[in-house]
């Protein structure tokens, strides 16, 4: 149990770590925007939801109807979320709403990789919270760097969130579907974005998954028609 507890404890502050420098070029990059600088601490602790947060900072000067709908798609995954881990938040009301204000995708799933129900629980909370506290000191320091600084594409921040995603995506690209749905995507997007406005391009993306929609092979069809 203590050795479980020390690898915990341990992942924890990685991805603390992880988050910092995340929240960090949120920050500065909500600062390069124009935007004031109280914006993205009121995002970091209302909305709490990282890429939303990301894209709603690009989209909102460019197109507000563009902001709100990717926002929406990113958070729709939040319902299945909810139903795999809503009876590990506890069962009072208040449990309830701060557990579901932490939710991320990390937090779910150091939560699912938990057999036992106990370490689960404990797992969630821990996580959640330090993800929570390790974004909002990132944002602070994000703010701080981009006000001081100015510039901040010359800290290289900006590579920061991309990064981190394809750090998250990269132990699932070796499944063949999934490979061919970000390839495709990504092709999507990229033959998209000098045509369309910004932030259309991303949602084009989704596209992608219309390669998860397979014909019956020859073979199938043929055995089917003997039958």
């Amino acid at each position: 149990m203590r050795t479980i507890q020390r690898t915990l404890l341990r992942d924890a502050a990685a991805i603390a770590a992880a988050m910092v420098a995340v929240g960090a070029s949120f920050g500065a990059i909500a600062i390069a925007y124009g935007l004031p600088t109280w914006v993205p601490f009121l995002m970091s602790t209302v909305v709490f939801a990282g890429g939303s947060q990301f894209l709603a900072v690009g989209l909102l000067a460019a197109s507000p109807v563009a902001a709100v709908l990717a926002g929406l798609l990113l958070n729709a995954r939040h319902f299945p979320f909810g139903m795999a881990i809503g009876s590990v938040m506890g069962n009072r009301w208040r449990d309830r709403l701060i557990g579901s204000h932490v939710m991320t995708d990390e937090v779910v799933a150091f939560t699912l990789a938990e057999p036992d129900p106990t370490q689960r629980r404990r797992t969630y909370w821990l996580i959640g919270i330090t993800l929570f506290t390790s974004w909002n000191i990132g944002t602070a320091l994000g703010v701080l760097l981009g006000t001081a600084v100015g510039d901040y594409e010359s800290l290289g921040l900006d590579a920061a969130f991309p990064a981190a995603l394809l750090a998250l995506i990269l132990p699932s690209m070796r499944d063949r579907p999934t490979r061919i749905v970000a390839l495709a995507g990504a092709a999507i997007a990229v033959a998209a974005t000098p045509v369309l406005p910004a932030g259309l391009p991303v949602l084009c993306a989704l596209l992608g998954l219309l390669t998860l929609i397979r014909r019956p092979s020859s073979s199938r069809l043929s055995s089917e028609a003997e039958a």
